[in-house]
């Protein structure tokens, strides 16, 4: 049984689906591009300016790093990777109409084995704390054939980025308690929450939920997930609503529908409640009426399948609803000011650069 999130492989081997995706969507759910020209997008949150900004994978890299630290085993590594080519990009009306802007590539990029589909990893996700912008590195350090380490960075509105916690380090240092055998040294960090002035994140491989002082770089664990459970689940989403932590799965494959959970996260001690149930979960988000949305990578084939992607909507005391299907490979969501849904599209696996894109969705009533 192995980790899911490094494990999406052969979609490129189907991804003529992708450049021509079909979905459906329930009654009053109406769903458009907003913005496209996207490499492997990921997190994404708006802004306090009101600007949409979206982490990306970016472009992978070809160093190998091979003799030179311990690599993931074949065949989801060894990894190859680059100094750069992750990035960020900021999606700014102008003249009334959505277009990407390129904030930074300065960020570490890099690329499953072949034989794995040279899945793309980068900046993985982006929080605010006041004005300031933070990124969520997951696709550096020396596992992943680079140099420049795993950390979260601090971007400024140029777009210069500084180093405020190192995440390679300290995972190297303080491992998670499952050792598979497609063990992720450095970690592959999927998500990112700022709250109360700190930063909190989850790595998927290792199953660690930590809490991050940006001014200090001082990381603290919260709960090891994967050792409470007692199972290697790969925890993926994070979301903060109603004064509680809400962590998803994206889980082992083959994929079991259904089999993959939402927790809650309670304290005094630190424990997992569950409250849905859904299938390869990568997003988690709650509408302003309380409702709990699941962005689905895919369902209904053993592995990761483009066009096979979905959102399950579950109302407060209902049962789950699908009011989207047919998407390809989602990787995240968030919801806007406006109160639609933004949904990273396209986010694992595409051939070429640029065919990621932003979906908006009107999710009705």
């Amino acid at each position: 049984m192995k980790s899911s999130l490094p494990l999406l492989r052969n979609v490129t081997l189907v991804f003529a689906l992708a450049l021509a995706w079909g979905s459906a969507q329930a009654q009053n759910v109406s769903m458009k591009v907003y913005a496209s020209g996207f490499n492997n997008p990921r997190g994404l949150k708006f802004g306090p300016n009101g600007n949409l900004y979206v982490a990306e994978g970016g472009t992978g890299g070809t160093h190998s790093t091979v003799g030179k630290c311990r690599q993931v085993e074949p065949p989801i590594g060894p990894y190859t990777g680059s100094l750069t080519g992750g990035r960020v990009s900021v999606v700014e009306r102008v003249a009334g109409n959505p277009v990407r802007r390129t904030l930074t590539t300065d960020i570490p990029s890099s690329q499953t084995a072949a034989d794995s589909g040279s899945l793309v990893s980068g900046a993985a996700d982006v929080a605010f704390i006041g004005n300031t912008l933070y990124v969520l590195v997951g696709g550096g350090g020396c596992s992943h054939g680079t140099t420049r380490n795993n950390v979260i960075l601090r971007v400024s509105p140029s777009g210069a980025v500084t180093s405020v916690a190192n995440l390679s380090a300290y995972i190297l240092a303080n491992p998670g308690s499952v050792v598979e055998e497609d063990f992720e040294p450095d970690g592959t960090w999927y998500s990112m929450v700022a709250y109360n002035g700190a930063l909190y994140v989850v790595e998927p491989n290792q199953g660690l939920f930590l809490r991050v002082n940006p001014t200090t770089g001082a990381i603290t664990r919260v709960l090891d997930i994967a050792g409470s459970l007692g199972q290697h689940v790969v925890p993926t989403a994070l979301a903060r609503h109603g004064g509680y932590f809400y962590i998803s799965n994206l889980g082992p494959f083959p994929i079991v529908d259904g089999s993959e959970r939402v927790w809650r996260v309670l304290s005094n001690p630190t424990r997992l409640q569950v409250v849905a149930r859904g299938t390869t979960i990568l997003g988690i988000a709650f509408d302003s009426h309380d409702a709990l949305y699941l962005l689905q990578t895919s369902s209904g084939a053993p592995e990761p399948t483009p066009g096979m992607g979905s959102i399950v909507r579950i109302r407060p005391g209902g049962g789950p609803h699908t009011i989207v299907s047919g998407l390809t490979l989602p990787t995240a969501m968030t919801f806007g000011p406006d109160g639609a849904l933004y949904v990273s599209h396209i986010g694992f696996g595409p051939p070429i650069p640029g065919l990621g894109e932003i979906l908006r969705i009107d999710v009705g009533n």
